[in-house]
C-alpha cells in the first residue's frame, strides 16, 4: 500500500505522524511510505533519516495526498487538506469531530474513510491511541498551570508547592482518567494540595490506593465541584466521554466567586472543553482572562513537546497502521472490532454514534462493517 505522511500545518504543530523507525518497519513489510519534505524537522527527523528508512520524500502535500491511499497524520485535517481527500483515501489521525461541524462536513463530502485515533479501543474498553497524548497533556497541564499562576502571566503569584511556612496551591482535577491521573502525579510531585474528582467510586478507590492517600479524592456532583472550584488556585479539566463533546462542569457564573488570578487548564478543549468559558487557543497565544480567571485552552498541548509526543504516538499507532496497510481499510476494520470503533466517517456519513448525536446528524453504519 502507498502510505502518505504530510507535514502538519496546524499553528505551532511540530509533531509528525510517523517516525523514521516506523517508516522503516512499514517499508520492510513491502509498503511504500511517502513523507512530505521537512515533515519531521520539528522533532529532529530529517528527510535523510526518512530516506535511510526507505521512505520517499515528496515536495509538497499535494504530492503526498495524490500518491497515497492511507494518510497518517497527527492532528485533524485543516480545510486545505480536507479538500485533497477523495474516495480512494483512508485517513488515520486524531479527528475530534463532535465540536467541529466544519471538519465533519468536509470529511463527509470527500468520500474518504476517516478513522479517529481517539475512539479506537482495546480489549479492556480503554483508548490506547488517545492514552499517550493524554499522558503528555496530563503532565503538561501542571507544568503550564504552574507557569500561569505566576503574577507576570496574570495568575495569583503563587508557587505551586509553596515553601516552608507557606501553604501550597490548591489543585483541583476534574476527571480521574489517564490525563487526570498523570496531572495528579505531577501536582503531587510539586508538593501541591491535590484533589481529584470523578464519577466512579471504583476509580476513586484506585487513585487512593495508587497515591497512598496523598491525593484527596471526591465524588463529582455539581455542588461538590462548585465548592471546590471556588477554593481552588488551579483547576485542570480532564473529563472525557469518548468521541462526544465534553460536559461543561465549570460555568461562567462560577468564575465570579473564584479567587482572582486562579487558573483553568482545559485538557478537554479538543472535545469542546469542559469549562463554559473555554475557547481553543494556540501556543502563540495560549491564554486569555475572563472575570479575572486565567484560561489556558491550547488545542494541541502535546505539540509543545513534539519529540516525546511523536515517539509515544507512533509506538501506539504503528500496529494499527500496519494492519490497515496489510489488509486495506475495510479488511482491517472487519478483522479488528477495536480498530472498527475508530471509524468516524465513511460513505459520506458519520459512522460513530456519539459524534452523530452531538452534531445533530444521522448515524450511519456501513453495510460492509460486520465486526461491530
Amino acid at each position: 500500500m502507498h502510505i502518505g505522511v504530510p507535514k502538519e500545518i496546524k499553528v505551532r504543530e511540530y509533531r509528525v505522524g510517523l517516525t523514521p523507525d516506523g517508516a522503516s518497519e512499514l517499508v520492510r513489510a513491502g509498503h511504500d511510505v511517502i513523507v512530505q519534505t521537512s515533515a519531521g524537522d520539528g522533532v529532529g527527523y530529517s528527510d535523510d533519516a526518512y530516506r535511510a528508512a526507505g521512505a520517499k520524500i515528496a515536495p509538497d502535500a499535494a504530492s503526498v495526498f495524490g500518491d497515497s491511499e492511507l494518510i497518517v497524520k497527527v492532528k485533524e485535517p485543516q480545510p486545505v487538506e480536507t479538500a485533497m481527500l477523495t474516495e480512494k483515501h483512508t485517513l488515520f489521525t486524531y479527528l475530534h469531530l463532535a465540536p467541529d461541524p466544519v471538519q465533519s462536513e468536509g470529511l463527509r463530502k470527500s468520500g474518504c474513510i476517516a478513522i479517529a485515533y481517539e475512539t479506537v479501543t482495546d480489549a479492556d474498553g480503554r483508548l490506547p491511541l488517545l492514552k499517550p497524548m493524554s499522558e503528555v497533556a496530563g503532565r503538561m497541564s501542571i507544568q503550564v498551570g504552574a507557569h500561569c499562576l505566576e503574577k507576570t502571566q496574570g495568575g495569583r503569584g503563587m508557587l505551586l508547592g509553596g515553601v516552608p511556612g507557606v501553604l501550597p496551591a490548591k489543585v483541583v482535577i476534574l476527571g480521574g482518567g489517564v490525563a487526570g491521573t498523570h496531572a495528579a502525579e505531577m501536582a503531587l510531585g510539586a508538593r501541591a494540595d491535590v484533589t481529584v474528582f470523578d464519577r466512579s467510586n471504583k476509580r476513586l478507590a484506585e487513585l487512593d490506593t495508587q497515591f497512598g492517600g496523598m491525593v484527596k479524592t471526591a465524588f463529582s456532583t455539581p455542588a461538590a465541584v462548585e465548592k471546590a472550584v471556588h477554593e481552588a488556585d488551579l483547576i485542570i479539566g480532564a473529563v472525557l466521554i469518548p468521541g462526544a463533546a465534553a460536559p461543561k462542569l465549570v460555568t461562567r457564573a462560577m468564575l465570579k466567586d473564584m479567587k482572582d488570578g486562579a487558573v483553568l487548564v482545559d485538557i478537554a478543549i479538543d472535545q469542546g472543553g469542559c469549562f463554559e468559558t473555554s475557547k481553543a487557543t494556540t501556543h502563540d497565544d495560549p491564554t486569555y482572562i475572563i472575570d479575572g480567571i486565567v484560561h489556558y485552552c491550547v488545542a494541541n498541548m502535546p505539540g509543545a513537546v513534539a519529540r516525546t509526543s511523536t515517539q509515544a504516538l507512533t509506538n501506539a499507532t504503528l500496529p494499527f497502521t500496519a494492519a490497515l496497510a496489510r489488509h486495506g481499510a475495510i479488511g482491517a476494520l472487519n478483522a479488528d472490532p477495536h480498530l472498527a470503533r475508530g471509524l468516524n466517517v465513511a460513505e459520506g456519513e458519520i459512522t460513530y454514534e456519539p459524534v452523530a448525536h452531538d452534531l445533530g446528524v444521522p448515524y450511519h453504519k456501513p453495510e460492509w462493517l460486520t465486526s461491530i
